[in-house]
């Protein structure tokens, strides 16, 4: 062997010694040249992987509940308190009192007659125009109004109204004083319900039907309200004061042209025991037509109706001829003091020129022996 392989060969020994203490893979990798074939040893490192099992643990936070017995089940359901039942709030009731229920025959006037509040403020709470018509079972806000019937309207005849006196009675005459207040509408007026087109007598009430004319043979349409005043003989002409002033120097002037006309003036009177006379003076100023400016009076039937009021009764309606003067009396019987509604009802059911009334001078006397 050549000197320069032996000292190699020799290098080679003394790093494998070296490195004995340490698990080592001799890789041999031989060499060959043309001469001579030499045996190379490298060392690499070996990775040993040694598989260890490992126990991996997670922390998990566990609500631990314990079972309880039937027992303290038991108990817990004695000693625990009963849930309040939720109460739902009851809703203020609506308030009715200031309701008013729209009966047959009832119109605006004479609702506000009946509940003491004005038409025009009936007709605000409610949104009505003028000539409204109502509907029996309509509900109106009466603004004010505490629920109470402060005055009812007469309106036909009923088992309750005051008995008529014996025939015997006829015998009786009037004694005593008027006992109606501003019987002859001398003590002045005032605007009813706050409407300046009726100007009525100082304790003195006003109906007003401004419903539907459904009266057989009538003129159909709704009945409009009349112009009512208390004249003065000074604005009427002369040659007229005999006819339509038939006391005193007023009289009352009730007046609508061109559509037919229903209402009823009166007034509530305290009376005690005994037999009554009621006596209503009117002038029918029905006219169906103007010539040359004068009256031509309406001569159909029905053309014009009046009667007595005493509370729910009195007369039956009757035709008074138009153009001329006339009275109606009614005598009646009161058994117990009590409050009487008394007064004339009067009515044109025909569209005329003009369907108008004078009334004055009206009388209410106990009734005695001579």
């Amino acid at each position: 062997m050549k000197p320069k392989f032996v000292l190699l060969f020799a290098f080679l020994l003394a790093f494998v010694v070296a490195c004995a203490g340490e698990t080592q893979t001799v890789e041999v990798t031989r060499v060959v040249t043309q001469e001579v074939a030499v045996e190379v040893t490298r060392v690499v490192s070996e990775v040993s992987t040694v598989e260890v099992p490992v126990e991996v643990t997670r922390v998990v936070e566990v609500e631990v509940v314990a079972t309880p017995t039937v027992a303290e089940v038991e108990a817990t359901a004695v000693a625990e308190p009963t849930a309040e039942p939720t109460v739902e709030p009851t809703a203020e009731p609506t308030a009715t009192s200031n309701v008013y229920v729209v009966q047959s025959g009832d119109n605006l006037s004479i609702i506000a007659t009946k509940t003491g509040v004005t038409i025009a403020d009936i007709q605000a709470a409610n949104n009505l125009a003028a000539g409204t018509l109502l509907d029996v079972g309509q509900e109106l806000v009466i603004p004010g109004w505490s629920g109470e019937i402060v005055a009812t309207v007469p309106t036909t005849a009923e088992e309750s109204a005051p008995s008529a006196p014996p025939a015997t009675s006829a015998e009786l005459v009037p004694v005593g004083p008027n006992l109606l207040p501003n019987f002859s509408f001398e003590e002045g007026w005032y605007f009813f319900q706050g409407v300046s087109e009726w100007q009525i007598p100082n304790s003195w009430l006003l109906a007003v039907d401004e419903g539907p004319n459904t009266l057989e043979g009538g003129s159909g349409g709704n009945f409009l309200r009349p112009e009512i005043r208390v004249v003065p003989k000074s604005d009427i002409p002369a040659v007229e004061h005999a006819a339509f002033v038939f006391d005193g120097q007023n009289t009352i002037k009730a007046f609508k042209g061109g559509a037919p006309t229903n209402f009823a003036i009166f007034t509530d009177i305290t009376l005690q025991p005994g037999r009554y006379r009621l006596t209503i003076n009117f002038f029918p100023d029905i006219v169906i037509t103007y010539n040359s400016n004068n009256k031509v009076w309406a001569t159909q039937p029905l053309s014009s109706e009046a009667r007595v009021i005493v509370d729910n009764g009195g007369t039956e309606w009757i035709v008074p001829t138009s153009g001329s003067k006339a009275t109606l009396t009614y005598d009646f019987v009161v058994e117990e003091t009590r409050t009487v509604r008394v007064g004339g009802a009067f009515r044109s059911r025909l569209v005329n020129n003009n369907n108008g009334w004078f009334l004055d001078a009206w009388s209410l006397q106990a009734l005695g022996n001579p």
